[in-house]
């Protein structure tokens, strides 16, 4: 299970922390913020 995502310096993100709790999580954003990229 992905418990937590660390980006810096790709594409469209410069840093990025993200902890996940248990269960479901959704990324959800407007068109072109960037949620592909994850």
């Amino acid at each position: 299970m992905l418990q937590s995502l660390h980006i810096q310096n790709y594409a469209l993100i410069s840093s990025l922390d993200m902890e996940f709790s248990r269960g479901l999580t959704t990324i959800t954003g407007e068109t072109g913020a960037g949620k592909s990229i994850l």
